[in-house]
This record gives structure tokens, sequence and C-alpha cells, in this order.
């Protein structure tokens, strides 16, 4: 068989095991944010985005941790950079598309108007974060790697004000769990067993994903930097994006749309903090364009979700910042 055929078979197949444990995950972890009463809102951007942040949080870690080699470290800077950028573009832009094709508008209520609003914070905040990060990128003094305690910081105030919002899941009827589909209320700790069993399929099947690009990579003549930025995160943002598209399928854009505003704060604070403590974090001209087509992506959305003009078609179209990231950085590759 053809190896390159081969590469690509194995890369589908893993995403499709990636999708079919998405299932599970975001079935288990509405039952476990009901049964600990934990909001709509922070089910989505806390407890759903945690678990779903720990593959492209994984590759940073291995990356810069244990990396010999500049160019290795520089994998995981890039990962830490391009995660922000898949989810500020192609993840929302998959929220709309399956809006589209399900032709499903987004309800304009005083309700959902409120759920953009506390988005827009969100997007704010990470826009603050996110400055700060890329001014640390271009600078180099002796005591950087000690402001990776603030960016773990920021997260910890970003996950106490989420699990103290008001609402909650129970507004919502839920699938039956599908460890136990007879059971109109399961048990907590099986919720929780789900919820954790699929999460550990996630886990392995996007580390195979990755392990797939990183020979499809070389195979098609990309560089490991190109790879990091172009590719390797949208194999880890994955488990976000196959999320956003089974809730907006089950009519839960809000919990699709909360899901990657949490996993926007975790990557724009987790992976950067074990950048600065590892790494001298400092950025090429590669991620500098990946930061400023990030910044104005998620500009764009903040603006849109305080004004509450958000559409499926102003979502769909968050895409185009991505291709013309790709089109920039791929004529440095051939530069």
């Amino acid at each position: 068989m053809n190896p390159l055929f081969l590469t690509v078979a194995l890369l589908l197949g893993s995403a499709a095991v990636i999708y079919l444990a998405c299932e599970f995950f975001v079935n288990g972890v509405e039952w476990v944010g009901r049964r600990f009463a934990v909001g709509e809102q922070a089910t989505g951007s806390i407890l759903a985005a945690f678990g779903t942040a720990l593959p492209e949080s994984v590759v940073t870690f291995v990356a810069v941790v244990f990396g010999a080699t500049a160019a290795q470290k520089q994998i995981g800077i890039g990962a830490a950079l391009g995660g922000p950028l898949v989810l500020s573009t192609i993840a929302y832009a998959t929220v709309g598309v399956v809006l589209i094709l399900c032709r499903t508008q987004l309800p304009k209520t005083a309700a959902i108007r409120a759920d953009f609003k506390n988005l827009s914070r969100d997007q704010g905040w990470f826009l603050v974060i996110f400055a700060g990060k890329i001014a640390l990128g271009v600078v180099a003094f002796a005591f950087k790697p000690w402001l990776g305690a603030l960016f773990l910081a920021a997260y910890g105030a970003y996950f106490w004000k989420e699990m103290r919002g008001e609402g909650s899941l129970e507004e919502d009827e839920l699938e039956p769990l599908k460890l136990t589909p007879q059971a109109a209320e399961p048990k907590t700790w099986v919720a929780v067993v789900q919820t954790l069993l699929a999460l550990a399929v996630i886990f392995l099947a996007s580390r195979y994903f990755v392990k797939q690009l990183d020979v499809l990579g070389p195979a098609l003549g990309i560089k490991p930097q190109l790879l990091a930025l172009l590719l390797s995160p949208i194999a880890t943002e994955l488990p976000e994006t196959l999320n956003a598209i089974i809730w907006v399928r089950q009519g839960k854009h809000r919990l699709a749309l909360a899901n990657i505003s949490g996993a926007m704060m975790i990557q724009a604070t987790v992976p950067t903090a074990l950048g600065l403590f590892f790494t001298p974090w400092i950025l090429d001209r590669s991620l500098l364009v990946g930061a400023a087509v990030t910044a104005l992506a998620v500009a764009a959305m903040f603006l849109a979700f305080r004004r509450g003009m958000i559409s499926r078609g102003f979502l769909a179209a968050m895409a185009g910042f991505y291709v013309l990231f790709a089109a920039i950085v791929w004529g440095f590759h051939l530069g």
C-alpha cells in the first residue's frame, strides 16, 4: 500500500474516532454539569473546554519541556500561538457553516443578547492577555520566565468568574446518558466515568492524529515549524471543533460558542505560561503574522458580540482570516 495513502487513511480514521468520542464526551459533560449544578455557560467554557484543551496543552508541554533542540522548542511555541488562531477562525466558522447546513438561524432574544455580551467580555479579556503574550515575544529580559505565573493567575481568575456565573442546564432537556440510556436521571459517578473515558479516547486519538500529521508534513515537503503553525493546531483543536458541530446540530449553540470561548482563554494562558517557563519565548515573523491575524479575528468577534450582530454568515466568514494567514505564511515558506 502507498505510504502516503496509508497515512491519510489513518489520519481520517483517527478523526472519526475523535468525533465518536466527542459524542460521548459532550453527552457526559452535560450530565456532569447538571449533577453538580453548573451553569450552561460554565459547562461549555470550563468543564468541556478544560477537557478538550488537553491535547494542544500536551503538545506544547512535551515540545517545550522535553525538546532537545531550539527547533523542537519552537514547535511548542508555534502550537501555543496556533491554537488561538484556529479557535478564533476555523472553530467559529464551523459553527456558522453547521448553522447554515442545518438551516438554523441564531435566535434574537434578550437572553441571547445577554449571552453575546458575556462572550464579548471574554473576547475583550482574551485580547488584553493575548497582547501581553505577544509583547513578551519581541523583547528579552532576565526575569521573563517568572511572568508565566501571571498567565496562570489570569486563567484562575477566569475560572472563578465562570464557575460563579448564573444559569442552569436544567432549563434544557438532555439526551439520556449513553452508558445508561434507560435511566431518566443517571448516577453522578456514571456520568463522570463516561466523560473521563471519552476524554481519554479523545486524548489518545488526538495524539495519534498529530503523529500522522508529523509523517504527512515531510512527505509534502512542509517544514516542522510551518507544520506546527498551519496543521498541528487544526489537529489539536479538533475536539473543540467537533464538539461545536455536535452541539450546534442539537440546537445548543450557546454551549458551542461558550466551549470555543473557554478554550481560547485556556490557550491564551496555560500554554503561554509553559512557553515562558521553558523557552526564551521569542517570536519569529511567521508567529507574529499569526498573532496579528488572531488579534484581528478576535477584535471582529468582540465588536460583533458586543453589538449583538452575530449571524451564521458572519461566523462562517471567520474562516477568511485563516485563509489570509495561510497565504502569507505559505508565501514566506516559498520565499
